[in-house]
Order: structure tokens, then sequence, then C-alpha cells
């Protein structure tokens, strides 16, 4: 069985388990038809094994059950220590003045891939920037890959009406990538929706005899895939446009420069002018506040901008550069940002669960996409899923987070604390490894174990490593030319420490 089909029908099993009404387990036969939804195929006995190894009493659905109660208190937050704060906060700095734009072009409408969320088109809306577009022209559609309840192609309309709308534009161009590509075929097969459409790209995602849209009159199609893809086997579209892009992992199909090359020519019949992402001096950042995985809107959330110290990853100052509060939407900002200083965004939501704390390098350029997940609600998938990770106050839970693409050993080289954390084994091509974990596993402060519900998934890994908890103290993390310190703080209550990485962008220098 795949990865690609271990998860669809992983993800499928814990689904019926949150919803377990307490008669048992469902037959084979009902998840299969579940998984089936993301049209991929389904082992459940082999599923069942998998999961069996992590616990000899529990099959998936009772183990996921029990895991979900036992990780009751892990998950609850600690108010009393991570209370909001009412700090002394500065007017914030001005937002820098932008060249005129372009906005003359159709709207486009992103739509992203499993557990995903829009900012995996990032680095195309800058290099649409870079080529004179107005960003905001750009829309991500952020939806609940795993909501098998959910007319997810009716969703789908109602933004892309939102967007015409907005824009007062007949039509968009939309594109699709992974799981997204699916939802755009889905959305096309109705005439009404493919008349709203003038060019549709399809990006990383399942093949087709024919391009989308109602029969016998066919979407105009870019089809974007890779032979490097090991997630999602592509291959041309017969009456589509077709381009392969060589050697290429599954979520680098919808991020690398050569696949905006072709999006750009194939959407405006010429290529562009630069597939670079533009630096900027004073960067200006917004964002997006989802809960993981849901991708439910967090209205009203708090999120607090501090500058840090380069060699410490310790907070500047007295209070946060700035604060903002998620609008309807879940979004905040803009924000003017200091080129070359690393920054925290520290998330609490309007609800009773833990903040999050982000770490990030120092932004080298605007970037509207910057998104925050949170903590899911209990019961959710997401939910299910960390309660594999032990959030004690004695140790920290550290993840490392590639935003353009996957990170592969040999070839790539991630350090924590100067020691080399990636191998074949941890991270080979087939992983195409997004999001290392990177925790005690078991509590016994010893290095080595593994979780084999991990190893069914592709995309996360673990790393059981114990890092002591101690706030006044940093760990060092280094990808390729990356460096960034985070302080050690304890997983209860604070939650895990969130490093992104960007392994495609510049490396500016500290200010």
């Amino acid at each position: 069985m795949t990865r690609a089909r271990a998860t669809a029908a992983a993800f499928a099993l814990i689904a019926l388990a949150a919803c377990d009404d307490g008669d048992g387990a469902a037959p084979a036969a009902d998840l299969a038809v579940d998984a089936a939804a993301l049209d991929l195929a389904v082992d459940a006995a082999a599923l069942d094994q998998a999961l069996d190894a992590t616990s000899q009493d529990a099959t998936l659905p009772d183990l996921a059950l029990d895991l979900a109660v036992d990780a009751a208190p892990d998950l609850a937050p600690d108010l009393a220590v991570d209370a909001a704060v009412d700090y002394a906060i500065p007017d914030p700095p001005p937002l820098p003045e932008r060249d005129a734009c372009d906005d003359s072009r159709p709207p486009v409408v992103m739509a992203h891939g499993l557990l995903a969320a829009g900012d995996t088109w990032a680095a195309h809306v800058a290099r649409f920037a870079a080529n004179g577009h107005c960003p905001d022209r750009y829309h991500a559609f952020d939806w609940d890959t795993l909501a098998m309840d959910l007319d997810n192609a009716a969703l789908l309309d109602v933004f892309v009406d939102a967007v015409r709308a907005e824009h007062g534009a007949e039509r968009v161009d939309l594109m699709g990538h992974s799981a997204g590509g699916r939802l755009g075929y889905d959305y096309l097969a109705d005439p009404a929706r493919a008349a709203k459409v003038r060019r549709y790209v399809h990006t990383g995602s399942f093949p087709q005899e024919v391009p989308p849209g109602p029969a016998g009159a066919p979407v105009d199609t870019l089809n974007i895939w890779s032979d490097g893809d090991l997630i999602v086997p592509g291959a041309d579209i017969p009456g589509a446009q077709n381009t392969m892009i060589p050697a290429i992992d599954h979520y680098a199909v919808a991020t690398d420069a050569a696949a905006f090359e072709a999006v750009y020519a194939f959407l405006y019949d010429d290529p562009p002018a630069t597939s670079a992402r533009p630096a900027a001096e004073i960067p200006i950042i917004a964002g997006r506040v989802l809960t993981l995985g849901q991708n439910a809107v967090e209205v009203g959330a708090t999120v607090d901008v501090w500058p840090l110290d380069p060699a410490t990853g310790q907070r500047l100052g007295d209070a946060p550069r700035v604060r903002l509060i998620t609008d309807a939407g879940g979004h905040y900002g803009p924000f003017a940002a200091e080129r070359g200083v690393p920054y925290e965004l520290h998330v609490r939501p309007d609800r009773d669960t833990r903040p999050v704390r982000y770490y990030r390098p120092p932004f080298t350029g605007d970037d509207p996409l910057v998104y925050l997940r949170t903590l899911p609600a209990r019961g959710s998938v997401a939910g299910l899923l960390l309660t594999q990770v032990p959030f004690t106050a004695e140790a920290t839970v550290l993840v490392v987070f590639s935003s353009t693409r996957a990170l592969v050993a040999p070839g790539d080289t991630l350090l924590i604390d100067g020691e080399p954390t990636l191998t074949p084994a941890l991270a080979p091509p087939e992983e195409t490894l997004i999001a290392l974990f990177v925790y005690d596993q078991g509590r016994d402060g010893q290095p080595g174990a593994t979780n084999p519900l991990f190893e069914q998934f592709p995309f996360l890994q673990m790393l059981d490593r114990f890092i002591p908890a101690d706030a006044t103290e940093s760990t060092t993390i280094r990808l390729g030319e990356q460096t960034l310190a985070v302080p050690r703080l304890p997983a209860d209550p604070h939650g895990a420490v969130i490093a992104v990485f960007d392994p495609t962008a510049e490396v500016p220098a500290a200010r």
C-alpha cells in the first residue's frame, strides 16, 4: 500500500473514530467508502495492523478515542501561567509605500491540498507581485480537506462568487493542488460553475482522462506534474496543456519557480519577466489564523509580534512590536517587519485553548500569506493526531516546518544544537517530509524510539529527542544556510515551539 493510500485510509479511520457513537468500530467496507472520496484506495486491514503497533490491545477507532481521553489533561490550557498581558505597546511602525500594480488581470482562486492551507501559494503570489501584478487579486480558498460531509464544491462556488463581486469580474482563473485538483474537477463539472472560470491549472494532482468541464465543453487546462512526485503519481491529461517538471517533490510542484513560469505563461500567454521572489527593505507581512487541519477560522485571536535576539531567540524589548486582532475571516495585519530580524508570532485564540508560538527567520520580502495554525478542537482528526505527542513541563516539543519543499536525506542538512538529524531512514524521498516533530517519545529522556503511527503518514515524521525545558536557554536549529534560535519553552503550558523555514529563500544578512 502506498503512503498516499495509507494517509487517506488513516484519516478516514480516525475521522470515524472521532464520531463513533459507542456501538463499536465501523466495518471495513464503510471505511473504504469514506476514503474513496479522496480518490485513493484503502487497505483497511494493513492500516489496522499498523495502528495495532501503537497499542497491542486496541484497534484504530478504540485507540483514537482512548488517546483523546488520556491526553485531555495535556491539551488543556494553563491560563494562569500563559494569560494575556496588557503590554504598553507603542504605535506600530508605518507601512512603506509600494509602487502601483497591475489590476487588469482576471482574479485567481487557489485551492490547496490535503491538510494544507492558503500559504501553499505564498511563493507564487510573491512572484506574481514581482511581475507587477497586484497581490490582492490572488485569493486562497481555505477548506477542510478531511470533511467528507461538506459540499466543498458548493463552498468553493460561494467563494468564487465573492471574488468575482469584489473585483467586478465575470470570470476567474482557478488553480488546484493535489486534493485541490480533485475539488477543481468536481467544481468544473457543473456548466454554471464552469462558466465562471476562464482557465484552470491542475497541479500535482490526480491524472484524468479529459480536461475538466461539462461534457463537450472542456475548460482550458494546464496540467503540471513531476516524475519526482512520490505522493500522487502524475501523468499527461489528453486535451490539456501538459508540463512535466523533472525531479521535484509533491509539495514543490505547487511552489517551484519552474512551475510558476509554466503557470504564468499559461494564464497570460507570455513568459514572466522574472520568477524570483522580490526582496524588500521593509517587508509588509499579513496572514490568517486557522485551526490545524480543519482550517476553521479563528475570530478575535490576538497575534503579538515580537522581534528576537538572533543569537538566543529571546524576545527583545518589554512589549511586542505590534499587537493584531484577527477579523471575521481570521485575517491579521498588515504590519511592517524589519529586514534581517527574526520574529516570534505569538497567537492566543479567543477560546479556551493553549496559545501557539511561531518562530521565523528574518522576512526577506512582502508576504500576505503568513498562516498561523492553532490547536484544533478535541475530537477533530488533527486533534487526535496530536495525542501522539506528550506535552509536559519537563521538555520542549519542537516542530521544524519546511514551507516550500520536502526535506530529503542525503541532500539536506538539518542540525539541532549542532547534531545532524536527517537520515535516509527518517527523510527518504518517498516520505516527502514537510514537518518534523521532535519530542521525548515515551517520556524517558532517552533517544531512539519510533512511533509507528507517524511512519504511516507522508509529510510528517517524528524524532525521539529529549530537549530539556528551560525558558532562559535556547535551542539552535540550522537548515542549510538558515539558522534560527528558539527558547526551550516547556510544552506544558506553552505548547509546541514551531520553527518555520523556507529552504528556497534568500538568506539576508543580520542587522
